[in-house]
């Protein structure tokens, strides 16, 4: 009798969450404020075939009809949290008694807003706007180069540093020589002999569009860069071999826990560093391994990258963790886990609980570039 009545208790219980987790399946809307402009945004949530809660958010429909995944979607009691994966947002609310609204809170590294969301009905449901077409892909054949490029100081007072493919035109802001040599030829500055000292000083915003229409690939714009690089900083080099200190990524004893991204494996890869509440998040979507250790090795670590898991598709993972003191691009480091009970672990060992995957730091021959020539940009 006591075995039974605890199975009915356990069943009753799972009801009970399953119950729960259905009743916010539906359209769900709500306005944030940032900075003084209102963002109306828009959730869809959904059950799977697996009987687990799935969905897409439209984060402003003002702005655009394109709609991102959700990612986890979970409910406790009333608490309800997903994640958006594609931008590194985090959701978390509280359902209401009567199961129609949420107050809660949308995050994007250190941006917080309040966004409170109501059960939208076929009457009150905003408009979406039609989704933007697909970008047009640069022939695969292209052997692009810019046909007009700007090349200008950086304002010294504005923060951080961008690669990014706007529209038609390639942008960087606040990069120096060895940030766009490290990118064109997929190099750690340690692998660049020879250089002067403002080739790590001075820092300039690009613009360039491309003569060959359509978005290029990465490879696509490596090629540019380097084009642009030889006509506009007269960059004339000599490759060699050296062994070099090196941190190769290897897979780790209990193996990968990545997720294969979802995304047309044709577009661009995202990969860019956010402020968390306690550390650091490094938001990757769509991205090969090889990338991964590419932005590492040009914005983090002191030390060229290797991949040598094998693995070769691309993955979407967020990863937090706590900056070493030392460690490059992030100012003062945080407060040490022992002063701070949120904080995440450093780098190396949220590599191996997060992602599966391990850091090692070995010694390999590696390509280096031997600057023979090398001047400041030419005017535009």
């Amino acid at each position: 009798m006591k075995k039974w009545m605890l199975w009915v208790i356990a069943l009753a219980a799972l009801s009970g969450s399953n119950l729960l987790a259905q009743s916010i399946t539906g359209t769900w809307q709500g306005t944030a404020q940032v900075n003084g402009t209102s963002y109306r945004a828009v959730v869809k949530i959904s059950t799977s075939d697996a009987d687990t809660l799935k969905g897409v958010m439209y984060p402003s429909i003002d702005q655009s009809g394109q709609s991102l995944p959700l990612g986890v979607v979970s409910v406790q009691s009333s608490a309800v949290k997903f994640t958006v994966p594609g931008i590194g947002g985090n959701y978390e609310g509280k359902l209401s008694a009567e199961g129609n609204t949420m107050a809660g809170t949308w995050s994007i590294g250190e941006t917080h807003v309040a966004l409170n969301l109501t059960r939208a009905t076929p009457e009150s449901a905003w408009t979406i706007p039609e989704p933007p077409p697909p970008p047009v892909r640069m022939a695969a054949n292209a052997n692009p180069a810019f046909e007009v490029a700007t090349i200008k100081p950086s304002d010294p007072n504005r923060p951080g540093k961008v690669f990014t493919v706007r529209g038609p035109d390639v942008v960087t802001v606040n990069t120096t020589l060895v940030d766009l040599a490290t990118m064109a030829y997929d190099l750690h500055a340690r692998q660049l002999v020879g250089l002067p000292a403002w080739a790590e000083s001075d820092k300039y915003d690009i613009t360039g569009r491309p003569e060959s229409p359509g978005q290029p690939s990465v490879a696509q714009l490596k090629i540019m860069l380097q084009k642009l690089l030889a006509d506009r900083f007269q960059l004339k080099f000599h490759r060699d071999k050296k062994e070099l200190s090196v941190y190769a990524i290897t897979v780790g004893k209990t193996g990968s826990k990545l997720t294969k991204s979802q995304a047309d494996p044709n577009s661009l890869p995202g990969l860019f560093f956010g402020r968390a509440p306690a550390g650091m998040s490094f938001n990757v979507r769509n991205a090969t391994l090889a990338e991964v250790g590419s932005v590492l090795q040009g914005n983090v670590l002191d030390k060229p990258v290797v991949d040598q898991t094998g693995l070769s598709e691309k993955y979407d993972f967020t990863l937090k963790f706590t900056p070493d003191q030392g460690m490059a691009g992030f100012g003062p480091a945080p407060p040490p886990p022992a002063d701070n009970a949120d904080a995440p672990p450093d780098l190396f060992l949220a590599f191996e609980q997060q992602l599966g995957l391990r850091l090692v730091s070995t010694k390999a021959p590696a390509d280096v570039l031997v600057i023979d020539k090398v001047e400041k940009p030419s005017a535009n």
